[in-house]
């Protein structure tokens, strides 16, 4: 089941929240980054920020090959009956390259939030029972603890995480097994000088480091209380980032592909996150990654 869905997200994509934006405004600058993405080869564009499938449709509409994915669509936004039909929708005007991505989010951002893992099993029946079921092929999880990569593998094409290192990776790829996808997403700062790129990291870091769900998975790897502090430990911070220049973040692009991963969703960190396209990093990591025209 992993093996069409890990050739058609491609071997490096980008994970942006900003490129999901739907604002009048700046339709025509993200509909151009968009389409630059596919020319500069990478394979799959990974929508942040609670996302929902219709939102793919501006990027699917700029592009003619890439795939586009939510990374993710809350399960506490819609219900699983509209999450299906949206996703069909999508899917049946774009030719099939939209992949849903789902998540529990966190319980600070969402009052219904509760017994996380069965809701998302619920989801998951929900979606299989709708009108037009989304297939498990077409759908991955942003799963982080055991139970979680399990039910990626038994009810979807595998898992997508986020803020992971390489380390958690290897754990999510013998839980799932070699026939699920494992998409992992790493930040990346794009920046020679260390001492500023941990800077430009710690910034954006810290209020991941206020939900539970990523601090707690963060301790089962091994970390501390203590490295989550200040916007993050040198240690935490060069494990869930990628730091310096391009060879530097090619390395632990490399490392996590080494430790298991079939995909890797690069999210490029400046100091203007939620502002500033990074077109330009974009085309640095393309050439160090050797994405090429094909992806």
């Amino acid at each position: 089941m992993g093996t069409q869905l890990t050739e058609d997200l491609g071997r490096v994509g980008v994970w942006s929240g900003l490129l999901a934006s739907d604002e009048p405004a700046r339709r025509d600058e993200i509909t151009e980054a968009v389409a630059e993405l596919e020319e500069l080869g990478y394979g799959t564009l990974w929508l942040g920020g609670s996302a929902t499938p219709r939102q793919a449709v501006h990027a699917l509409a700029a592009t003619s090959h890439l795939t586009v994915a939510t990374g993710i669509t809350s399960i506490w936004n819609d219900g699983p009956a509209d999450v299906a039909r949206a996703s069909a929708e999508v899917n049946r005007a774009y030719g099939g390259r939209f992949v849903l991505g789902l998540g529990v989010s966190h319980g600070p951002l969402h009052r219904e939030y509760h017994r996380p893992y069965s809701a998302m099993r619920d989801f998951l029946d929900g979606l299989d029972a709708a009108e037009e079921p989304v297939p498990a092929e077409r759908r991955v999880l942003a799963a982080l603890g055991p139970k979680m990569l399990e039910l990626a593998a038994e009810r979807t094409g595998g898992a997508h995480p986020y803020l992971v290192t390489a380390d958690h990776v290897a754990q999510a790829r013998e839980r799932l097994g070699d026939g699920a996808t494992l998409a992992p997403e790493l930040k990346v700062v794009l920046d020679p000088d260390l001492a500023s790129a941990r800077a430009t990291a710690r910034a954006y870091l810290g209020m991941y480091l206020k939900l539970p769900n990523y601090t707690n998975n963060l301790l089962r790897l091994g970390f501390t209380e203590d490295d989550f502090a200040s916007g993050g430990s040198d240690r935490l911070l060069d494990a869930v980032y990628g730091l310096g220049d391009a060879e530097a973040v090619r390395d632990k692009v490399e490392q996590f592909f080494a430790a298991g991963a079939d995909h890797v969703a690069v999210q490029v960190v400046n100091d203007n996150p939620r502002t500033d396209i990074p077109r330009a990093a974009y085309r640095t990591l393309a050439e160090a990654l050797s994405l090429g025209s094909a992806g």
